[in-house]
């Protein structure tokens, strides 16, 4: 059976607001993706968990079984939201309508994160099903830090940015993502969601080493980390490690964590699964183990830049 809150915990979480019975849970403890196949045994064993994230796009809907889990399980956990259909890697302009039933779904659930991705997922009126990577050029990156502005002055808040998985590198970029992380934060205030898996992937995939990688990412920003499984796709001429979510996390992913929170000091942290879900005790063994690595981690002299 899950550890469970304590009585008194739960009595004292029902005497408080959102914003202040929370943020100190949310900064400490580590959460699992909410997904519907246990909405059933969340309620009625309480996990002894930190958070839970949903995808905005799942809940944007009026009525069915998402909309009625989601107010009765926010009673009694943090949430984080994060967006996988703003498209602001796009050419054209953010879609102000979704923008718009995104912003209903933050009012309302008052996510301690609100997270979206560097890619695009739109063209026209297709919408694609699909995070597309962006090249890294001066025009692309004015284009994205247009769409990061106008989403956070819709949702009244920082977002944060994740840093992508990515398969092949284009020609034309003219810098590299950590510079174009870097500026991109500068520009619009935005912090950044640092994906351990998804630097994982991406290093292996262009033959770069993922500790220099961290080495110079702007670990100030960062508000928010992601821990995932991934597949290594053999089959090819030249192998891919490919970003499926449908694995646990694997030991080369918890190495890098463990010496990227040595450089960022502690952090929220998310156990990440999309596909192929286990009991979901076992997503709640990750994140204890994601627990005791934060624990082991001495307390940085200077602290990292606090992301509202």
């Amino acid at each position: 059976m899950s550890p469970v809150l304590s009585e008194q915990a739960l009595t004292q979480a029902e005497d408080a607001p959102f914003s202040s019975r929370f943020a100190e849970r949310f900064l400490s403890r580590s959460g699992i993706s909410l997904k519907p196949a246990y909405y059933k045994h969340i309620l009625a064993e309480l996990p002894d968990v930190g958070f839970f994230e949903i995808h905005a796009e799942n809940y944007l809907s009026k009525g069915g079984p998402a909309r009625h889990y989601l107010p009765l399980i926010r009673q009694h956990y943090p949430m984080t939201i994060h967006g996988v259909g703003l498209s602001i890697g796009g050419e054209h302009p953010i879609d102000t309508q979704h923008l718009d039933r995104v912003a209903r779904l933050v009012d309302e659930v008052e996510p301690e994160v609100f997270s979206e991705h560097l890619a695009w997922s739109s063209h026209d009126n297709a919408f694609l099903n699909d995070l597309l990577p962006v090249a890294y050029d001066e025009a692309t990156l004015r284009r994205v830090c247009e769409h990061i502005d106008q989403i956070q002055a819709r949702l009244k808040r920082q977002v944060l940015i994740e840093n992508p998985s990515t398969y092949f590198e284009f020609n034309r970029s003219e810098m590299s993502e950590i510079a174009f992380l870097t500026e991109m934060s500068k520009r619009t205030g935005c912090g950044l969601l640092l994906d351990i898996n998804n630097v994982e992937v991406s290093c292996f995939n262009h033959g770069q080493n993922p500790y220099h990688y961290m080495d110079a990412f702007p670990v100030r920003a960062v508000g928010q980390m992601h821990l995932a499984g991934h597949t290594t796709d053999s089959n090819l001429v030249v192998p891919l490690k490919i970003d499926s979510h449908d694995e646990p996390v694997s030991q080369d992913v918890w190495s890098l964590y463990q010496y990227t929170l040595a450089l960022t000091g502690d952090c929220p942290t998310l156990i990440e699964r999309d596909g192929n879900l286990p009991p979901m005790s076992i997503l709640l063994e990750e994140a204890n183990m994601a627990n005791r690595i934060r624990e082991s981690i001495p307390p940085l002299e200077m602290r990292r830049e606090h992301v509202i």
